[in-house]
């Protein structure tokens, strides 16, 4: 039997969030479901018991299960083994970058929307290498793949050795065409990583057809796993020269040795990657497609009035937005005097910082986000924007 949606203000209490704080933030750490945060304390629980028992002889089978798991969810359930677990995307991005063989005049290119610590990644290796990042600047507000195939793909040289981009955009929340821009990568030799922080759980994933050579995920975003959850997805190729962050016990590079150097970072807590099945059993008990398709109604709604009442102009079409994460360039001249008031005089947690000079507003629709929270902000940032 199809299971009935429950309404925003049911899932609310399902969650542990503020009541006195408008949460439309959910893009940048999460918020964790009660059952989900239970789950974890209980694994924590067992591991106090006997830390010896759980981190020695058990923990290897049960992060077998997350693997599975996480392949099934990525499509990759016929090749669990492209799959690593690791604690953010931020590690994992940090394991492949250093891993690559750069050489003095080898270009990395990536686009000007690209999370601001992944570019200090990428500058780091490059100094290191003697190489140097190339910058793709994407369009204003673009209308279709094309325009963004394009404004990176036109950018390979024969110096180019990495293309790095993001699946789903973090401030500008734009969807770029990976698929098309990996399989032109490929074609060209390129070395294709792909940040994919945003899309798990919050869009359909078929990695191996997606082919990057390596694709890195988050679990404590849209997933609703705990924060200390990711994974890396990589070729079979790639899977050969991928170092693990920590040299540590399960190094190898022996055949298959891939799982094997990132199978321990020294002692921590895993509990949080033990979560991640608890997690994607909660979003299937409460038919998270139809929740999606409720947040992705909410979200354009609130765009299209934040167009009517304040002037924003969309970062991208709606066609290439994805569905509970959207973006909006807004005619105001501080982006930080916006953010302040937000939270100063309604306690609305949102993001609202600046992408290429111009101000942009980040809204996160989740399940828990109602109507009335949306149009709170729709109604401050016009009054805002008629003042300044």
């Amino acid at each position: 039997m199809r299971v009935v949606p429950l309404a925003a203000s049911e899932f609310r209490s399902l969650f542990m969030l503020d009541p006195a704080v408008v949460f439309l933030n959910h893009g940048s750490f999460g918020a964790v479901p009660r059952a989900v945060h239970e789950h974890q304390d209980a694994l924590r629980r067992r591991m106090e018991a006997e830390p010896v028992r759980f981190l020695a002889r058990e923990l290897d089978d049960e992060l077998d299960e997350v693997r599975l798991s996480v392949a099934a969810l990525v499509g990759a359930a016929e090749t669990p083994a492209a799959i690593a677990l690791t604690v953010n995307t931020t590690t994992a991005l940090n394991a492949v970058a250093r891993s690559i063989a750069l050489a003095p005049g080898d270009t990395v290119l990536l686009t000007d929307h690209e999370y601001g610590a992944a570019r200090l990644l990428w500058d780091e290796v490059c100094a290191r290498a003697g190489a140097h990042v190339e910058v793709a600047p994407l369009p204003r507000a673009p209308e279709d793949d094309d325009g963004l195939a394009a404004a990176i793909l036109d950018r390979i040289t024969p110096r180019t050795k990495v293309l790095f981009c993001s699946h789903i955009t973090s401030l500008s929340s734009t969807v770029l065409p990976v698929g098309r821009i990996c399989a032109e990568a490929r074609r060209q030799g390129v070395t294709t990583v792909i940040d994919g922080a945003h899309a798990p759980g919050q869009i359909a994933l078929d990695l191996p057809r997606l082919g990057a050579d390596a694709y890195v995920g988050n679990g404590h975003k849209w997933l609703l796993a705990p924060r200390g959850a990711a994974f890396i997805h990589a070729s079979a190729a790639a899977r050969e020269w991928i170092r693990g962050p920590v040299v540590s016990w399960g190094w190898t590079w022996e055949r298959d040795g891939y799982q094997g150097r990132f199978a321990w970072p020294g002692t921590f807590d895993p509990t949080a990657l033990l979560s991640v099945p608890a997690a994607i059993a909660f979003r299937e008990e409460h038919d998270w497609s139809a929740v999606i398709a409720r947040c992705r109604a909410l979200a354009q709604r609130t765009l299209a009035a934040l167009e009517s009442d304040a002037g924003a102009v969309r970062t991208a079409a709606a066609s290439l937005q994805p569905p509970q994460m959207v973006s909006a360039h807004l005619p105001i001249g501080s982006a930080r005097a916006l953010q302040d008031e937000l939270w100063r005089n309604h306690r609305i947690e949102i993001p609202v910082d600046t992408l290429n000079s111009a101000p942009v507003i980040r809204l996160s629709v989740q399940a828990y986000t109602t109507e009335a929270e949306c149009d709170l902000l729709v109604s401050a940032v016009a009054r805002h924007r008629t003042r300044a």
